[in-house]
């Protein structure tokens, strides 16, 4: 079986092919280009002789989309393959081809094309920013230019699993609360719309004043019936004018992110992540010989908040006029005493990158038992704010029955 892929200028769409090579043997594959009659091109350049080409239909391909995980499983695949002794080509091509996303398949194969014309591998990652930041092409670049890319693949490929786990982890501590909060809300919202008008003509027979709860409630129902379209376009509206100024307003970002940091238990689990960011970055891309000063520069955009990216870029300022890491990091008011004094250690011993590692393995773990701790905090709370709601909504419809109990 062979696979290839070409690359033209224009738009390009997934091919599968089947033929015979020079000896006549059936041969198969995958190919990326504008059209049938270049994979028909193409495949006659490398000597086959198409019997079947087929166009892959993009329905559902073209809603495949590279996340970081995909970056981070292809990393440890690419340094798994090259520690093993497979050619750096042949080791695109391989997890290339064999990948299920249809997007991070043509980037793959893009970049193999880019290595087949001599490009070097930092060189072919720099060409797709949106994936591969200047922290992983300049560990790239790095390894290459000291020979020695296979330990700085995988230095990467486990940098790309320890941010990610960090990321699941505080996604892990946000995801349900906010579920169940959403779905105490649509639970609120059907009993309002649909149970509560019930109770309601039912009241109406009485002929007796309501409870001043149970009169609050039914006019929140009716308003809910009446115009609550016009509260929901109103929300989705306020979300929507937030979620584009978040995108374009750096002050706003710096302003949401340094509140999250002050909410209770969760802003010190959110802190704890960008240390350990922070640490974890500072180790592999001082391991792999960058520059101090030019290191804590790709540090301060994989901390994950603007706090302490514009802090760590006012440290790089300082160690650029030879202030010690120690000295620049203390005059933040940040980092915890014991972070600086790992640093201060490892600059004295030379080790720098040895002690950051030990931070962000030992903050990592932090991080993990603040989630689980927050998620066996998080589970009583919830289920107690749920039953308010709704406990609150069935309440109200039974005071007006239990008042008409005690008066009989």
């Amino acid at each position: 079986m062979a696979d290839s892929t070409a690359t033209i200028a224009g738009k390009q769409y997934p091919f599968t092919w089947e033929g015979k090579d020079a000896k006549g043997t059936s041969v198969k594959g995958k190919l990326v280009a504008t059209s049938e009659a270049a994979v028909r091109a193409s495949l006659r350049r490398q000597g086959l002789v198409p019997t079947r080409i087929r166009k892959q239909s993009t329905l559902f391909a073209a809603r495949d989309k590279i996340t970081t995980e995909d970056i981070a499983i292809f990393s440890r695949q690419l340094a798994t393959m090259m520690s093993s002794g497979i050619p750096l080509v042949q080791a695109f091509e391989i997890v290339g081809s064999g990948h299920d996303n249809q997007a991070m398949q043509r980037l793959l194969l893009a970049i193999k094309q880019d290595l087949e014309g001599g490009v070097t591998l930092a060189d072919a990652l720099s060409k797709h920013p949106v994936y591969f930041d200047d922290l992983y092409v300049n560990l790239v670049q790095a390894g290459e230019q000291a020979g020695a890319l296979e330990t700085l693949l995988d230095k990467i490929a486990t940098y790309k699993e320890k941010t990610e786990a960090i990321k699941k982890k505080i996604k892990k501590a946000l995801t349900y609360p906010i579920a169940v909060v959403v779905v105490a809300i649509i639970v609120s919202i059907i009993l309002l719309i649909y149970v509560i008008p019930t109770f309601e003509s039912i009241f109406k027979d009485f002929g007796a004043d309501l409870p001043a709860f149970t009169r609050m409630v039914i006019d929140l129902s009716v308003f809910v019936r009446t115009k609550g379209w016009m509260l929901l376009l109103g929300i989705g509206a306020a979300v929507g004018a937030f979620g584009y100024t978040y995108k374009r307003s750096r002050k706003l970002r710096t302003f949401m992110d340094r509140m999250t940091l002050k909410i209770p238990v969760l802003g010190a689990i959110l802190r704890k992540a960008a240390i350990a960011r922070f640490a974890r970055t500072l180790s592999t891309m001082f391991a792999a010989g960058v520059p101090l000063v030019e290191a804590l520069e790709s540090v301060a955009g994989a901390t994950g908040n603007i706090v302490y990216e514009d802090a760590v870029l006012a440290m790089r300022d300082e160690v650029s006029t030879g202030q010690r890491l120690q000295r620049a990091m203390e005059a933040t008011d940040l980092f915890p005493n014991m972070v600086i004094q790992m640093v201060a250690v490892g600059e004295e011993a030379g080790s720098l990158d040895e002690m950051t590692a030990k931070v962000a393995d030992f903050y990592e773990r932090d991080v993990d038992d603040a989630v689980d701790n927050l998620s066996s905090l998080m589970e009583p709370l919830i289920m107690a704010v749920l039953g308010i709601l709704v406990g609150s909504l069935v309440v109200a419809m039974y005071l007006p029955i239990f008042k008409m109990g005690s008066v009989i």
